[in-house]
């Protein structure tokens, strides 16, 4: 395709979508394209320590139709400064900045919310270590072809570009494998699997009964009994049946910068608020609608029960935790206003993610300690209704009969599996009958669905770690 042609399609597709969404609306499909790409790019440069150019190339690749864009955008990496510009055409401006501890966070012009990152308090961990020094080489033949298989790349695109692997049986590493530039300490973007972790700390807020899962969400914008958002419940957070008209972030392509929910994520300082004062769609607790905006609610909730400040909900997501699981190797990153980005902004290492489905392998208990309540891994496990992929309170899930779930468990998984999942390739998987966590890290294609390899990983590891038994190194 020429340039020129490249430019007619750019142009048009743009005022196409002034006509049918407004010229404000419009306004915004420039800077939700660079908004993703500056953010992203910050993020994998400056905490990550990844090659921007390749990043950047991985990440185009990795979701269709971007090149579309990708190839008329302006790329400024300062690396003194520690930002990142992108413009598009010279509009749609995008600004990323890196601050030290706390990450990237987009600023808009109007400057980032002044945040203070509380001090380490050198908790000790709680859950046992699960590896010990250096990297662990995969412990049978059968895990090492496996691991093999999974960073293979094939012949021709779509590329799988497996970036970290981690098989953690009974409590303990028994394989893992990073890419070039990458190794058990790099923290890496979970994406959505983020929104599983801000589902853990919701849980920890409700044990401390500061919230609570039915009844209406203590928002302040929604507290008049005759505003119908006054009856979403956290539960409907959770579940992504609170009906707000934000659109869908199921999927990540060039058409996701027409949604609204893309238009709060990247041309908005305070996310949540912009989420809070959505209408709704449907009624509360009616239908299923997957979109980043119900889980920045829940992080305006976990700032406002932990005392109101953005250091206040860092603080708490290290002690109550991070700091148990022994999860030190994570960053929690900020949108403008200083909330915590709970949709799909968090960054740990492969070790640490393992870390944290490990506490859903123990039933939420680390070193004898209760850090979810009774019975929350199975509530976060369990199908919502009319969810078609399969999906709970915060995880995704082949319980129930969801295509998504039945879909799975034909493809090897077991019945039981949940794990957290982000867009283009990430993974945390918990499979309790085989005590088995798997983590994969990488940027695929969310579409065909076996793109990454994440199906054939799932069986092989299942079937060679039930045939060995009991793996070296497993307790």
């Amino acid at each position: 395709m020429t340039r020129r042609r490249k430019i007619v399609l750019l142009t048009t597709a743009i005022a196409c979508a002034g006509l049918a969404l407004g010229a404000a609306r419009a306004r915004d499909v420039p800077k939700v394209a660079t908004g993703f790409i500056a953010h992203t790019l910050c993020s994998e440069t400056f905490v990550s320590g990844l090659d921007p150019m390749r990043d950047l190339n991985e990440t185009i690749d990795a979701m269709p139709g971007t090149g579309l864009l990708s190839w008329a955008m302006n790329l400024q990496i300062d690396r003194t400064r520690k930002d990142v510009t992108v413009s598009l055409f010279g509009i749609g401006r995008s600004h990323a900045v890196y601050r030290e501890g706390l990450g990237c966070s987009l600023e808009h012009g109007r400057g980032i919310a002044d945040v203070a990152l509380p001090p380490d308090d050198k908790q000790p961990a709680l859950l046992p270590d699960i590896a010990g020094p250096g990297l662990v080489p995969p412990q049978s033949e059968g895990l090492s072809a496996a691991l093999d298989r999974a960073f293979a790349e094939p012949a021709q695109p779509p590329y799988r570009r497996t970036r970290a692997i981690v098989v953690m049986k009974a409590g303990r590493i028994v394989a893992e494998r990073y890419a070039d530039g990458i190794g058990p300490e790099t923290r890496l973007l979970g994406f959505s699997m983020t929104k599983s972790v801000m589902s853990a700390l919701t849980g920890i807020l409700v044990r401390q009964g500061k919230l609570r899962l039915d009844g209406p969400a203590p928002i302040a914008a929604w507290q008049n009994p005759d505003d119908p958002r006054h009856a979403i419940t956290v539960d409907q957070l959770l579940r992504h049946t609170a009906g707000l008209a934000l659109g869908s972030s199921l999927e990540a392509k060039l058409g996701s910068v027409l949604e609204p929910v893309n238009t709060m994520k990247y041309a908005e300082d305070d996310m949540a608020g912009f989420a809070e004062r959505a209408p709704l769609a449907t009624a509360p607790g009616t239908a299923w609608n997957y979109h980043d905006g119900n889980f920045l609610i829940l992080a305006q909730l976990l700032r406002d029960a932990a005392g109101g400040k953005p250091a206040d909900a860092l603080r708490f997501a290290r002690r109550e935790l991070f700091a148990p699981l022994g999860m030190h190797d994570v960053t929690l990153q900020l949108d403008g206003a200083g909330t915590i980005e709970g949709a799909g902004e968090m960054m740990a290492s492969a070790r640490d993610w393992a870390r944290f489905g490990q506490l859903y392998l123990n039933d939420g208990v680390v070193g004898g300690k209760r850090i979810l309540p009774e019975g929350w891994v199975n509530y976060s496990a369990t199908a919502t209704p009319h969810a078609w992929v399969g999906i709970g309170a915060g995880f995704w899930t082949n319980q129930g009969n969801s295509f998504g779930a039945k879909f799975r468990v034909d493809h090897g998984w077991p019945g039981d599996a949940f794990f957290a999942k982000g867009t283009i390739g990430q993974y945390t998987i918990v499979i309790p009958s085989e005590r088995l966590v798997i983590v994969r890290l990488g940027r695929s294609p969310n579409f065909p669905p076996d793109v990454d390899g994440v199906f054939d990983l799932v069986r092989d590891v299942v079937a060679i770690t039930r045939e060995n038994g009991k793996l070296a190194g497993a307790n």
